[in-house]
């Protein structure tokens, strides 16, 4: 079995129900959320109760069995006419993150390929929920490992940014760009990650940094701004980042000032990454002009807690990503290695649907 460094497992099945680490309450409080139904899945991904693209993929999975488990039909046809309904309402909760819709299209093509009583289709759809959950584990560590072939070589351990939180929180465990801090860390290469806080959702300041702390990886956080400066003052050898969603041609979706971070660091001639599974890229978008992107509630941006930002007759706009274009990027990290944007089109039949 793997020997996986870290024990943070925000998605897994537990006790006959999905068990969520919800994410909107760390790093004061620990909690775990149980989801028995799909409607209660949905839910928790469209409030960021379990966030990051291969995690909401997870997800998502379970919550097609969930919502498999609920029809009570024995009509192969009127079973599959309401696991659609199923699909159809956790496809609308995030419209940026390709690996939900990934997700729910395997465990689609499963319920329709799976021969038998609709029990069995159900139990099918169980083990390929599991399935997907250990594969996203395996895939991170890959990730991981595959990423120490493209960081710098440099006569001192490495310093690395990172945008967000690509972590184990935002996946099965282990993480895509964390997952490549992990293994930096591990084989002794990294001296210190610094963590973007990435406004508006407070993501690196909430959620990176608090895994750091977990596995005594130092860490600095910065706000947003700081970015460029720090480059400038040579703290930063790389920078590696996650996606949730990725075009044909390498344009990567991010949170919102991943771009930003991307331009800093093609200014200062700094190596940029991005760390994600194959499922992330989306071979049926030729560029990132393509992608959705989610906008979500501008009370994110002017309340803090109870308190206001901002005086009355503002006006917000909020998006939660923006799009790097591909000639901004040194590499992208999947599990079958990294490559440079370019020669994505040669990993599609590598893709398992």
């Amino acid at each position: 079995m793997t020997d996986y460094t870290t024990q943070v497992y925000p998605v897994i099945w537990h006790n006959d129900s999905v068990s969520l680490i919800d994410q909107t309450r760390l790093p004061n409080e620990y909690a775990i959320v149980e989801i028995h139904r799909s409607e209660d899945m949905a839910q928790a991904i469209k409030t960021m109760i379990v966030r990051g693209a291969p995690a909401i993929g997870v997800a998502a999975a379970y919550g097609m069995y969930l919502g498999a488990r609920e029809i009570e039909t024995s009509d192969r046809h009127e079973f599959l006419e309401s696991l659609e309904k199923v699909a159809q309402l956790l496809r609308s909760t995030r419209p940026t993150a390709v690996n939900l819709f990934w997700a729910i299209g395997r465990m689609l093509k499963t319920a329709y390929e799976t021969l038998g009583t609709v029990e069995e289709i159900k139990q099918t759809l169980f083990e390929t929920a599991q399935t997907i959950n250990l594969e996203d584990l395996q895939t991170c560590q890959a990730i991981g490992d595959n990423g120490l072939a493209v960081l710098p070589r440099t006569p001192q351990k490495l310093t690395l940014l990172t945008h967000c939180n690509a972590g184990a929180l935002a996946t099965a465990g282990y993480g895509t760009a964390l997952g490549v801090v992990r293994s930096a860390w591990r084989e002794g290469r990294l001296a210190r990650l610094f963590a973007d806080e990435t406004r508006p959702r407070l993501q690196g300041a909430k959620l990176t940094t608090w895994e750091c702390v977990q596995e005594a990886i130092p860490v600095t956080l910065i706000t947003d701004n700081m970015a460029a400066h720090c480059m400038k003052q040579g703290l930063i050898h790389a920078v590696v980042v996650g996606a949730d969603r990725i075009a044909a041609n390498g344009d990567t979706a991010n949170k919102i000032g991943t771009y930003s971070v991307a331009i800093a660091a093609k200014a200062h001639n700094i190596p940029f990454f991005v760390a994600a599974p194959l499922s992330t890229v989306d071979f049926e978008l030729s560029d990132g002009s393509q992608i959705p992107i989610e906008e979500r509630n501008p009370e994110e941006i002017y309340r803090v807690g109870d308190t206001n930002l901002t005086p009355l007759g503002v006006d917000f706009y909020n998006p939660a990503f923006d799009v790097t274009p591909a000639e901004l990027i040194t590499a992208i990290i999947t599990e079958h290695g990294a490559f440079a944007p370019s020669e994505l089109a040669k990993c599609q039949s590598q893709l398992v649907m």
